[in-house]
C-alpha cells in the first residue's frame, strides 16, 4: 500500500485561514460583547457582561499576537466581510418589528456562547501545536482556554437565566404563580 500524500494547499496556508476565520469571528464577538454590556449596564447581569466584553477585547488581541508570532498575516477583507456579516445578522425575526424583543436577549447570549466555544476549540488546536512549534507559549494558551471555559459557563449561565425569565413570562398567561427574574431584569434603583 502506498503512502497518501495530500497536496499542499494552493495560496494561503491552512494555518493562516484558519486563524482569520477565527479573528473575523472575534471581531464579531467583541461587538456583541459590547452592545451587550452596553445594553445591558443597569441589570443584574451588567456587571458580568462588562467583564465578558473586556475580557473577549482582549482575547481578540491575544490571537492578534499569536497571529504575529507565527508570522500569519490578517487579511483586512475578511474583517470588512465579517463586520458585514455581524450587522446583517442583527435583522433577525424576534417577534417584534419596531422595537428590540426579549427574546433578542436570549439568541445574542447563544451567538455569544457559541463564539467562546469556537475560541476556546481554537486556544485548544493552538495548544496542540505547542510541542511542534516554540513561537506558541503554551502557559498563555492554557490561561486564555481557561478564561474561555470560565467565560463559557457564565454566559450558559447568563443564557439559561434569560431564557426561563422570558419564556416564562409567556407561560404566565396559563400558570400565574411563577414571576420572572434573572439576571437581566433591572438592578434596584434602575427601575
Amino acid at each position: 500500500m502506498r503512502d497518501i500524500k495530500f497536496p499542499a494547499a494552493p495560496g494561503p496556508s491552512f494555518l493562516t485561514v484558519y486563524l482569520n476565520d477565527h479573528l473575523t469571528g472575534s471581531g464579531a464577538g467583541v461587538r456583541l460583547a459590547r452592545r451587550l454590556a452596553k445594553r445591558h449596564r443597569r441589570t443584574d447581569g451588567g456587571p458580568e457582561l462588562a467583564k465578558l466584553a473586556e475580557q473577549i477585547d482582549e482575547d481578540q488581541q491575544s490571537l492578534r499576537r499569536v497571529m504575529r508570532d507565527l508570522d500569519v498575516p490578517v487579511r483586512r477583507a475578511r474583517e470588512v466581510v465579517g463586520r458585514i456579516g455581524e450587522t446583517a445578522g442583527r435583522l433577525k425575526p424576534n417577534g417584534s418589528l419596531v422595537r428590540r424583543s426579549p427574546l433578542s436577549d436570549v439568541v445574542e447570549l447563544e451567538m455569544m456562547l457559541l463564539g467562546v466555544e469556537g475560541k476556546a476549540a481554537c486556544w485548544r488546536a493552538l495548544r496542540e501545536l505547542t510541542a511542534a512549534d516554540d513561537r506558541l507559549d503554551a502557559p498563555d494558551l492554557d490561561r486564555l482556554l481557561a478564561r474561555a471555559d470560565a467565560q463559557v459557563r457564565t454566559l450558559d449561565d447568563l443564557r439559561r437565566r434569560r431564557a426561563a425569565e422570558v419564556f416564562a413570562a409567556e407561560l404566565e398567561v396559563t400558570a400565574p404563580a411563577r414571576a420572572p427574574g434573572g439576571p437581566l431584569r433591572p438592578a434596584a434603583g434602575h427601575r
